[in-house]
């Protein structure tokens, strides 16, 4: 199957990034497009007036900037004796800061460790995961709870949003091999972080997309893959909610807004994709002159070989929805 192939292919893809990120941890200061880098995610620390880049691979770059970069440097310490395993896969890492401290929220694979078979396709032991540091630059170490998510499902791409209620969430994908229908779920978070708090709640799935579609078997259909999801706020206070998937062979970006307000919605989907083909997985951001940016990455061929590049978008959030400018 197509889909199966092509998932396939992106397994071996990050595979390759980090395999080549561990040969390079030689420190270098380079522009951001030279930069190789899958899921970039930028956070603006007012305290050391320093923006920090992280993404898959787990690796860190520094800019005083965002135009030169310096890196990449290791910042995550692993339990080897967890369920991750000694030498796990990082997959969408995220820098937030909160309440003081600094945590790092990724998506760890263990792919010595399977959690059953579906459709014939084997699914790796697959899950999100809250490391805590008292800098930006790290180490990020593990907390208290090994598990934040269920150990029978695979789950990717977690990020931190803090709904009105003003209790901490976890939203992020319920992956598709699984379900066959990708999902976007939040769980609630302790006060610190450092575990979940009951159960997930299924926030919509990619069924309920109108622009992601693929052809299976001949027959067009939505595509089942949901990734990255991102919340804003926009000035007018409306809850927005940016995901990725794929239009046919190209990975695209949509946005959903909350009609309510908060996590639990209902979320409507926007008709058209936000970014153009093969621009996918954004995070926002706010520079420290207050333009607000939006952090993604391109696929692009070079020299025959496929690449995922970072790259910054302008974003205006003065009216009741998001505009990428540029």
């Amino acid at each position: 199957m197509k889909t199966l192939r092509l998932k396939a292919a992106l397994l071996l893809l990050f595979t390759l990034c980090a395999a080549i990120a561990s040969a390079q941890r030689q420190v270098r200061t380079v522009p951001l497009e030279e930069i190789r880098l899958s899921d970039p995610c930028i956070l603006a620390d007012s305290a050391t007036q320093m923006y920090y880049m992280t993404g898959t691979g787990g690796l860190l770059w520094k800019s005083p900037d965002l135009k030169m970069w310096t890196g990449p440097y290791n910042v995550v310490e692993i339990d080897t004796a967890s369920w991750m395993g000694p030498r796990p896969m990082i997959w969408a890492a995220e820098l937030h800061h909160y309440k003081g401290k600094y945590y790092y929220f990724a998506t760890f694979t263990n792919r010595d460790m399977f959690i059953g078979t579906v459709r014939g396709n084997r699914i790796e032991r697959r899950a999100c995961h809250v490391l805590v540091s008292d800098r930006p630059d790290g180490p990020y170490v593990p907390m208290q709870d090994k598990t934040y998510l269920p150990a029978d499902a695979p789950t990717l791409d977690g990020t931190l949003w803090v709904d009105l209620d003003g209790k901490p969430y976890m939203v992020y994908c319920g992956e598709w091999l699984k379900n066959w229908n990708g999902t976007i779920e939040k769980i609630e978070l302790k006060p610190d972080l450092s575990g979940s708090v009951g159960e997930g709640k299924v926030l919509f799935r990619a069924s309920d997309s109108p622009w992601s579609r693929e052809r299976e078997d001949g027959v067009e259909t939505f595509n089942k893959v949901t990734d990255g999801p991102w919340l804003f706020r926009t000035a007018t206070g409306r809850l927005g909610m940016l995901w990725t998937s794929w239009v046919y062979k190209d990975y695209t970006q949509g946005v959903a807004y909350s009609e309510s307000g908060t996590l639990d919605g209902p979320w409507v989907q926007e008709k058209e994709p936000v970014t153009p083909p093969n621009y996918g997985h954004s995070m926002l951001f706010r520079t420290f002159e207050g333009q607000w940016k939006m952090s993604v990455h391109s696929h692009k061929s070079v020299n025959g070989h496929y690449v995922r590049i970072p790259c910054l978008f302008d974003v205006d959030l003065s009216g009741d929805r998001l505009v990428v400018k540029n």
